[in-house]
């Protein structure tokens, strides 16, 4: 090995032996260097991701690097060959080896030309040394095999390691090398602008690359045996993560979406509509947020420092989510309102229809029951029994989590039934409901919504407890099916939840409040309180798309589950059926805790056996079909 920086230390280097010292005591690090340039290693890893050049001048290449958990920003060769050597032997005595993984940006896109009649494809150079052949394959594979939306990706092998300052740090090093140089597609021609989604593309394929490169090479040494490639990811969030998390979350907490939406005047509504038989005339809640000042707040916030492709991905989609919900806020009772909810929560899929329409085929004689607004009255509970049964369900799971601290408030203004907000329970006070019922809702209520409020609570982000982008999809259907694990699927129950899908669908279609309530009471034998209550969700606020979640929700889980998925990752927090890979990730990364309290619906032999019942395959028909009698 040459020791070619050697010269270039100066008198004061003990900030190079306090690296060295945390290495050896296996401490994170993580500081900027004199002259310029950052150190980030968060454990101790045999691999350093090393970035050279001026500050700013490859910011593709920087982000790559820096996506990493172990990685070494540097302005010039001399100083990152300084670092290197300080930190090569301590890591190399902990794990036999130590790797570099060299990435840089070459000067030009020399493919791409003025008068070309197509997107050509973009060069990307690599150079390794013999003992990381394999690793080099690995990356060449893992790039070709990419998703390429823009230009498609044509790597090609370097004679020579890539040299700058004429200093190649593999040659001058001598360790284990992978060296990466790839065309700056993600500029704009002539001009110092950048393509954002082609850059952002770019760093998430190659940051993956690069992991699975190494995967490989401390696999094949047996030097490591991580579960995934993304398991050598980062373990710890940066203070900039927990800034964005706070100022996200911050935004999300200025408003409650769901009571904002809900008519408070539910009871005199339907007694008007029962007289004048016209859509009736809903009152809302004042919004007690300015819209516009809501928005400036949103995208002020700056994810540049976030270096986690991962977590840069959910926060950007979480501030897209928050801006359509502030739209629909702000067009609330407007005609555009349905259209921002058919963004938000998607159109009725043909598929989801049918199978709406298969459960009210199958069901069309079922006496509405419970949620149906019917029921024999000696097993009828009232709002007092319901909020009664929620204390002693709440103080079940406190005795597991002290931090299951729930609010419990009987409201006048709600229409009947229950509602999740935050860590608030409310119960509207004409709830009444067919006892067998309150079981299997608390469940839906407390053991889902409130228990993923809490474990997201404890996974250190806010995000994971506010939830993440498109989570509600997932979520509901989780706590329609945590009601069959409470033994409580009624075939009233499952059909009010597909009479939302049929009456969400004629509303988006364009059909009126009224069209709307008498397909659901002449075509399906709904019972009018049963149909109005229905009809109001969806058309509440100016026509919500929202209802059609629960039964595509259910049916999102029921595949997941027949497919050999697990659910511990869904008790995490609120996250979308999208999200699954991400949350499994970040758990084998260590960023993620096991849940922090489970369902009580899964502690009992039914649960577990009815859990059992759904991963041999099952469609919601059965959930009633083959309930225990």
């Amino acid at each position: 090995m040459t020791h070619a920086s050697s010269e270039t230390r100066s008198s004061d280097d003990s900030w190079l032996d306090e690296i060295v010292s945390c290495l050896a005591d296996g401490k994170s690090i993580r500081r900027d260097l004199p002259g310029g340039g950052r150190l980030h290693i968060d454990r101790p890893l045999p691999f350093l991701c090393v970035h050279i050049a001026a500050d700013g001048a490859e910011p593709a290449a920087r982000d790559i690097a820096q996506a990493n958990a172990s990685y070494l920003i540097a302005p010039h060769a001399a100083s990152a060959i300084m670092v290197i050597e300080a930190i090569e032997a301590p890591l190399r005595k902990q794990f036999g080896a130590f790797i570099l993984f060299d990435i840089g940006e070459l000067k030009q896109d020399r493919f791409l030309t003025d008068d070309a009649p197509f997107l050509p494809p973009f060069e990307i150079a690599i150079w390794a040394s013999a003992d990381m052949a394999e690793a080099a394959e690995i990356f060449s594979a893992a790039i070709s095999d990419s998703e390429a939306r823009f230009r498609t990706p044509r790597v090609e092998r370097a004679e020579a390691p890539p040299a700058r300052e004429d200093k190649a740090l593999g040659r001058d090093i001598g360790c284990s090398t992978l060296a990466v140089r790839f065309a700056p597609v993600y500029r704009q021609p002539g001009s110092d602008q950048i393509y954002p989604e082609l850059h952002d593309q770019l760093v998430s394929v190659l940051f993956d690359a690069g992991l699975r490169a190494i995967a490989r090479f401390v696999e094949a040494g047996k030097i490591l045996q991580p579960k995934t490639h993304r398991a050598l990811g980062r373990r710890a969030f940066v203070d900039a993560v927990s800034r964005v998390d706070r100022s996200i979350d911050e935004v999300a907490s200025t408003f409650d979406f769901l009571l904002a939406v809900t008519p408070i005047n539910a009871e005199s509504a339907f007694e008007a509509f029962k007289q004048e038989g016209h859509q009736p005339v809903f009152l809302y809640r004042p919004l007690a947020l300015q819209v516009e000042a809501a928005k400036r707040k949103l995208f002020s916030i700056s994810f540049d420092h976030l270096e986690d492709p991962v977590l840069h991905q959910l926060y950007r989609e979480k501030q897209q989510e928050l801006d359509l919900q502030l739209s629909l806020l702000s067009s609330r009772q407007k005609p555009q309102f349905v259209e921002f909810g058919r963004a938000l929560y998607g159109p009725v899929e043909p598929l989801l229809l049918r199978e709406a329409q298969i459960i009210l085929s199958q069901l069309t004689n079922t006496e509405p029951s419970g949620d149906d607004d019917g029921g024999a009255q000696d097993r009828m509970a009232d709002c007092f029994q319901v909020e009664r049964r929620a204390r002693t369900m709440i103080s079940a799971y406190h005795r597991r989590l002290k931090e299951f601290d729930v609010s419990v408030e009987l409201r006048d203004d709600l229409p009947s039934g229950l509602i999740v907000s935050g860590h608030r329970l409310l119960i509207a006070r004409s709830t009444v409901m067919d006892l067998a019922r309150v079981e299997p809702l608390l469940s839906h209520e407390i053991g889902v919504h409130l228990l993923t409020y809490f474990n997201g609570s404890a996974q250190g982000l806010r995000l994971f407890r506010s939830g993440l982008a498109g989570y509600e999809g997932m979520q509901e259907g989780l706590a329609v099916f945590a009601e069959y694990l409470s033994g409580g699927m009624t075939p009233a129950r499952l059909r009010l939840i597909a009479g939302r899908v049929v009456g969400c669908a004629s509303m988006l279609d364009g059909a009126t409040f009224s069209e709307t309530y008498s397909l659901l009471v002449e075509k399906h034998n709904f019972t009018p309180p049963a149909a109005f209550n229905l009809v109001l969700r969806l058309y509440r606020g100016g026509g919500l798309a929202k209802d059609a979640i629960y039964l595509r929700g259910l049916l999102a889980l029921l595949d997941h589950l027949r497919t050999g998925g697990a659910l511990e990752p869904f008790w995490m927090g609120k996250i979308a059926a999208s999200h699954f890979g991400v949350m499994q990730e970040l758990a084998e990364r260590g960023l993620l805790r096991l849940p922090a309290v489970r369902p009580l619906f899964l502690e009992t032999e039914d649960g577990r056996t009815r859990l059992a019942r759904a991963r041999d395959g099952m469609r919601p028909l059965d959930m009633i079909q083959r309930q225990e009698t």
